[in-house]
C-alpha cells in the first residue's frame, strides 16, 4: 500500500495581512488577494505536498455605540464603513473554496489618538480636536484560536508542514509545540519586521514582500485596519 501524499495547512493571521496590505496599497485587501496571500506564504513549500486548508483567523467586527468625548457625536461601530469592510471579506473567504475562517471577538474599550494625527501633533503641537480620536478596538481569542490549531494539526498528523502568516511573538509557544511534535514549520513576515525570538523558532522564514502581488492603487482612501 502507497503512503498518503504529505500535506500541508496555511495559517493566516488576518490582522498582520490586512494591516499589510493597507500600509502597503492604502486600501481594504479583496478575498482574491488575502487568496493570492495564502498562495504566495506557500511557494517554498514543496510541489509533491498537497493543500490541506487556508485558515483565516480574525475577530468579529465591534458593535454598540460610543460617545466622542470631545465632540460628544455618538459612532455606531457595527455600521461603519470599516466593520462592512471586515463583515464583507469574512462572508467571501468563508465560500472560498480550500478557506476555513476561524473567529475572535472585537471589543471597544473607549477612544485613542489616531496614527495619523499622533503624527502630526508630535511634528505640530496643538490642541486635540474631535477628529483626532478613534474607537480604541482590541481583538480577543485569535492567538488563542491559531494556537489551538496549530496544536490539533500536529497531534492529528493532518500535516507534516505548517505555513503560518504573521509577525506576532506571543505565538512561539505554539511554534515550539508543533515542532516538538516533529512539523515543519514555516514562517511568512510579508517583508515585516519580526522579533528574534519568532525566527528562531520556525524551519525557514520567508521574507517576501506583498508587492509582487499587485501594483499600488493610488487616489484610493486610508481606511484604518481595526473592525
Amino acid at each position: 500500500m502507497s503512503s498518503p501524499t504529505p500535506r500541508y495547512a496555511v495559517l493566516i493571521d488576518g490582522g498582520f495581512v490586512i494591516k499589510k496590505w493597507q500600509g502597503r496599497f492604502k486600501r481594504f485587501p479583496t478575498a482574491a488577494e488575502v487568496s493570492a496571500v495564502a498562495s504566495l506564504s506557500a511557494s517554498n513549500v514543496s510541489s509533491s505536498k498537497e493543500l490541506l486548508r487556508n485558515y483565516f483567523y480574525h475577530a468579529t467586527p465591534a458593535s454598540g455605540v460610543l460617545k466622542n468625548p470631545i465632540s460628544k457625536a455618538e459612532v455606531q461601530l457595527s455600521g461603519s464603513p470599516v466593520a462592512r469592510q471586515h463583515e464583507h471579506l469574512l462572508r467571501t473567504l468563508e465560500h472560498l473554496g480550500n478557506f476555513a475562517v476561524r473567529l475572535g471577538e472585537s471589543t471597544s474599550i473607549g477612544w485613542r489618538i489616531g496614527d495619523r494625527a499622533l503624527k502630526n501633533l508630535l511634528e505640530s503641537p496643538r490642541a486635540i480636536t474631535a477628529q483626532d480620536l478613534v474607537p480604541d478596538i482590541k481583538q480577543k481569542g485569535v492567538d488563542l484560536r491559531i494556537g489551538i490549531d496549530m496544536s490539533r494539526l500536529a497531534l492529528t498528523k493532518s500535516v507534516d508542514t505548517i505555513v503560518v502568516v504573521t509577525g506576532d511573538s506571543d505565538l512561539v509557544p505554539a511554534f515550539k509545540f508543533v515542532r516538538r511534535e516533529g512539523l515543519r514549520l514555516l514562517l511568512a513576515t510579508l517583508g515585516h519586521h519580526v522579533r528574534r525570538d519568532l525566527i528562531t523558532h520556525v524551519d525557514q522564514t520567508d521574507d517576501t514582500s506583498i508587492d509582487c502581488l499587485v501594483q499600488p492603487t493610488t487616489n484610493a482612501p486610508s481606511v484604518t485596519s481595526t473592525p
